[in-house]
């Protein structure tokens, strides 16, 4: 073979194993004027696994010793919401207007509630679905002559009729609701069941609820107050439905419920990597709807790093990763732990204050996947994330070692134990010379041969932080 063909074969052999450029992408101010993601609590963990917290019953009383502890343990993670979840309103008939009412025996004064959170600094959410209750057709909407059976039939499955978003007495409903939000101090509203995406889950849910992103939006901006949007579930991430969520939410889950149901703990560390997955085709997606900017934040659902191992079912490495990618992906903070059990390790991990830095980092830049070795995308079991770099050169580099696939990783290998993670600065699509700072370590680390590279356990991961030297 002639020399010059050599060469030519070379090059092309160089070519082929050269990692992709890096796509930066980044996050602009969400529709609702945010510029990061929510941090706070929720209530759902606890309601929906009362083994793994005994103490804590789903009402008034129980919901403001949470949140006080919110405000009085995590005030230096600036964790401001205290939010409701399902239940906390009655489940089958709205007021004479068929408006959403408290349910009185378990939230006595919803008024009192948000003004002592306010109080405190904190504030606070509610959980709504779409459609207004079935009992309430014959109801009139707030300021119309319009009835509700008029312009909302069917049955969706969720004691609620499926609203003719055509008809403009539907968005009427939605303002009188908001603006009576507006009244009690709703600070945070979270619309689940949402469609394209919220799988049926037992409900005859309509093929598309986009519908009401929408007018829950146009709602919030009529009523003049700054409440904050976040939709669920495992929400559509085609191009036209992506394009409606960043438009409207301000924030989106990319997956299914997190927590356990029913059991003695609250998380199981399969379902973990069943949710880290999905963040990774949420910012794939992302990058390939949007490019270089998104409006819409990640809500990767509860973050239960607060509680040890006989609570929240993961170990301390499992929930350092926890935060890891929930900083990394510059998600919702809302921990769904029982506050009143806090340990060291979880007042650490939600108080970091570096850690809290490199959150306020990737507010801007969120991370995307690039697999060691290739800089690909694809799902892998030991993988690199980079967020940035910035404008000026900064850059979040994590890394980590899932463990074998316990439920839909997607990554389908099973290597056990400790495992190297190396990640070229070419695999990450970067160059040049970097400090780089091991945030949970609280140190500097050496890098070699242009890689960084750490052994790391089965769940564990490193989070670092780079400064162009």
């Amino acid at each position: 073979m002639a020399p010059l063909q050599i060469c030519l074969l070379a090059t092309m052999a160089m070519m082929v194993m050269a990692a992709p450029p890096l796509q930066v992408i980044s996050y602009d101010q969400t529709v609702g004027g945010f510029n990061s993601a929510a941090r706070g609590w929720n209530s759902f963990g606890l309601q929906a696994n009362p083994n793994a917290a005994p103490s804590f019953s789903f009402n008034q009383a129980s919901v403001q010793t949470q949140c006080d502890v919110l405000a009085s343990n995590l005030a230096a993670g600036k964790y401001t919401y205290c939010s409701l979840d399902s239940g906390w309103s009655v489940d089958f008939n709205g007021d004479g207007y068929g408006r959403i009412i408290p349910n009185t025996d378990k939230f006595s004064d919803l008024p009192g509630l948000a003004s002592h959170l306010h109080s405190k600094g904190l504030e606070l959410g509610v959980y709504v679905v779409p459609g207004a209750f079935l009992a309430d057709l014959d109801k009139t909407i707030y300021g119309t002559n319009t009835t509700i059976g008029s312009v909302c039939s069917g049955d969706e499955g969720l004691a609620r009729c499926v609203f003719d978003y055509t008809q403009p007495a539907v968005q009427t409903w939605h303002d009188s609701v908001v603006n009576q939000f507006t009244e009690w101090g709703v600070d945070f509203i979270k619309l689940d069941f949402i469609t394209p995406g919220s799988p049926n889950n037992g409900q005859n849910l309509p093929a598309d609820q986009s519908a009401s992103v929408v007018a829950f939006r146009k709602a919030i901006v009529q009523s003049g107050r700054q409440m904050r949007l976040d939709i669920s579930w495992k929400l559509d991430r085609s191009a036209t439905s992506f394009r409606i969520w960043n438009a409207n939410a301000d924030s989106m889950r990319t997956d299914q419920d997190l927590n356990n149901y029913n059991q003695n703990t609250l998380v199981a560390w399969g379902t973990v990597q069943r949710a880290l997955e999905n963040y990774r085709q949420w910012i794939v997606a992302g990058l390939q709807v949007f490019g270089e900017t998104l409006n819409v934040r990640p809500d990767l659902d509860s973050l239960f790093v607060g509680n040890g191992e006989s609570v929240s079912g993961v170990t301390e490495a499992q929930r350092q990763t926890l935060m890891t990618h929930w900083i990394g992906a510059g998600a919702n903070l809302i921990t769904g732990s029982d506050l009143t059990n806090l340990d060291s390790v979880g007042v650490g991990l939600l108080t970091n204050a570096e850690a809290l830095r490199v959150a306020d980092f990737t507010a801007r830049y969120p991370m995307q996947p690039r697999n060691p070795g290739s800089g690909d995308q694809d799902p892998q079991q030991l993988q690199a994330w980079i967020a940035g770099p910035s404008v000026d050169g900064e850059a979040v580099v994590v890394l980590a070692n899932y463990g074998p696939d316990q439920g839909d990783g997607g990554y389908g290998t099973s290597l056990s134990g400790e495992q190297t993670v190396s990640v070229s600065f070419e695999d990450l699509g970067m160059s040049g010379e970097y400090t780089v700072y091991d945030v949970w370590a609280d140190k500097n680390i050496t890098v070699s041969d242009g890689a960084i590279s750490y052994d790391l356990d089965e769940g564990a991961s490193a989070l670092l932080y780079l400064t162009p030297s």
